[in-house]
């Protein structure tokens, strides 16, 4: 994507995104299967929301503090987040566990809740 768009992307509201999310999907290719459409609005809710910027992969890395770190780096510079950087670090990571669901092994599952404990011990919270 060129860079001159990337920062206009950036600098449109919420609702501007979304419009223009919905009528990409609206103007797309005729023929979806039901499955694809439905799977695909937790990735909108990604490149719409304001939650905030974050690494690729961040939550496949095998270590719990590697993943809290970067949390917290990426909320820290993100600009597109609205609450504070520590609600936009634990929201990212609740969004990305309530998505694997039943698909999340128990020691992915353990090491993404040790995640958001190093999480809160980062920001100073309490455990």
């Amino acid at each position: 994507m060129p860079a001159s768009r990337k920062t206009a992307k950036s600098s449109r509201s919420t609702r501007q995104r979304h419009a223009l999310a919905n009528k990409k999907k609206s103007t797309s290719s005729a023929k979806k299967s039901t499955g694809a459409k439905t799977s695909r609005w937790s990735h909108h809710v990604m490149e719409t929301s304001d939650a905030m910027d974050i690494e690729s992969d961040i939550f496949k890395k095998g270590n719990a503090q590697e993943i809290a770190q970067s949390l917290k780096r990426s909320s820290e510079h993100s600009k597109r987040r609205k609450g504070t950087p520590f609600q936009s670090a634990m929201s990212m990571l609740n969004f990305y566990i309530n998505r694997a669901g039943r698909n999340l092994s128990k020691t992915r599952r353990g090491t993404l809740d040790q995640a958001k404990k190093r999480l809160r011990e980062a920001f100073g919270r309490k455990p």
